[in-house]
């Protein structure tokens, strides 16, 4: 209970930060939405059997937590419910539903996040093609006499993710989190026998180069970086800055601090493995997770999923997972740790919108929570109340880093109308690998992040 009422302090700290920065000429995010307004009534979830005969199509992304969540999901849904479920699972789900929904052939409900880099929510976001579902809030948890708002941990409702376009109105539920930061093995590293010191501060990081032949980095993909250089945005300014620079602002884009930023990011590329980009693919993306494993690279940024992702690999002798906040940009200064969360979300054009909305109070059940935390090989935590309570020792280690001390960074750019040829995460993330490569160079990198964020400023 400390642990999670660590957890919950530091994220709602976050948000009040994140909701009080509004400047002049940029908007700022509201306060957390973590239940219905007072003296406003909470909407019935719908009692068991009141849905029989109706059908709800559901499509989720196939990702490392497995299949088996969903469908074990589904069933105690059907069984509550009497309602028919139609569920779309596959990889990549991008490739499965955006034809279908050209087509007008919508999905009810879809669990699939932002951020990744086909940009499916985005987009939608960007066409107002995704359905309001502040009400969610204040619906009753189905088969719970609590609501859907009361359940989830403050912080994670109210920021620029769950509340994309800056004002009270959530369109995306936060699903499944994690904190982000730098996996390691541990036994590289005194904390398990080695002897190195595990670094507080960047400059102890790049110290490291001159005491082993390992190289200090590698990444999965280039968009593994999204989580890495929110944190580090905080870093280097603080909430405030943070909520700016998602916004785009231009003083921030161009200020000393974010020139710090970039300057490590520089540090960072000339100590990657030199073999990373050429994996940092969906298709071989795991030999760069290798690395770790095999003592090729000292540190990675990812969540916590790919300890399950990585269960079956073999390993060098010893190894053992360690997990940290990024280095603080000087002594005594604040380490934050991004936190990942997914979004489930309904298409405007669903046909069933109000069974939708059941079904997503469904997932804040005790019920529904407990099926995801134990159903795949991975845990999937929802951000409810009580939950980091219930995991292993082994995923409290992940999920107790804001206990050791670091701040939690929350949220995602700004969602713009659309600007053509303007990706905001392909400038910020994937242009690592070229500097890596050698083909750009940091100056570059910042030159074109500075001229998209002033085309999307202008499309705010």
């Amino acid at each position: 209970m400390k642990k999670l009422l660590s957890i919950m302090l530091v994220l709602t700290m976050a948000l009040t930060l994140l909701a009080g920065c509004g400047g002049s000429g940029s908007s700022s995010a509201p306060a957390a939405s973590s239940g219905p307004a007072s003296g406003s009534a909470s909407a019935p979830a719908g009692a068991e059997g009141d849905y029989a005969g109706q059908t709800l199509k559901v499509a989720a992304i196939e990702t490392a937590y497995g299949t088996a969540i969903w469908e074990e999901i589904v069933k105690a849904f059907e069984a509550k419910t009497g309602a028919t479920v139609e569920l779309t699972m596959d990889k990549n789900l991008e490739d499965v539903i955006d034809p279908q929904m050209k087509a007008g052939n919508f999905y009810d409900v879809v669990h699939l996040a932002a951020g990744r880099e086909k940009a499916l929510p985005e987009t939608l976001l960007k066409e107002n093609a995704i359905e309001e579902v502040t009400d969610v809030l204040g619906m009753t948890v189905l088969g719970e006499a609590v609501t859907v708002g009361e359940k989830i941990i403050p912080g994670f409702t109210g920021n620029l993710t769950t509340n994309p376009y800056g004002d009270d109105r959530v369109f995306l539920m936060p699903m499944f989190y994690g904190p982000c930061g730098l996996f390691y093995n541990k036994a590289n590293f005194t904390e398990g026998g080695g002897e190195l010191e595990l670094p507080t501060t960047w400059d102890e990081f790049f110290a490291l180069a001159d005491k082993t032949d390992i190289p200090l980095f590698t990444y999965p993909v280039a968009g593994y970086l999204d989580a890495f250089t929110y944190a580090m945005m905080a870093e280097v300014g603080g909430q405030e800055f943070f909520n700016k620079a998602l916004q785009y602002d231009e003083k921030v884009w161009s200020s000393p601090e974010m020139d710090q930023m970039f300057d490590v990011l520089g540090k960072l590329a000339e100590n990657t493995n030199p073999a990373t980009p050429s994996y940092a693919n969906g298709d071989n993306f795991q030999k760069n997770q290798q690395m770790i494993l095999d003592n090729e690279a000292l540190f990675m940024p990812n969540g916590n999923w790919v300890i399950g992702e990585m269960a079956d690999a073999p390993r060098a002798d010893g190894f053992e997972w360690g997990f940290m906040a990024l280095p603080a940009m000087e002594e005594g200064g604040d380490r934050y740790s991004y936190t990942f969360f997914e979004q489930c979300w309904i298409p405007a054009g669903a046909e069933n919108k109000d069974l939708a909305k059941v079904f997503m109070s469904y997932l804040y059940s005790d019920e529904a929570a407990q099926i995801f935390a134990t159903a795949g090989s991975t845990p999937a935590v929802q951000p409810i109340t009580g939950m980091t309570d219930k995991l292993s020792d082994d995923n409290k280690v992940y999920y107790s880093v804001y206990d050791n001390g670091a701040k939690a960074a929350i949220g995602t750019f700004a969602t713009t109308a659309p600007v053509e040829g303007v990706n905001i995460k392909q400038d910020v993330c994937f242009t690592m690998d070229s500097v890596v490569n050698g083909t750009k160079t940091v100056d570059d990198w910042k030159a074109a992040v500075q001229k998209s964020c002033a085309a999307l400023r202008a499309a705010l």
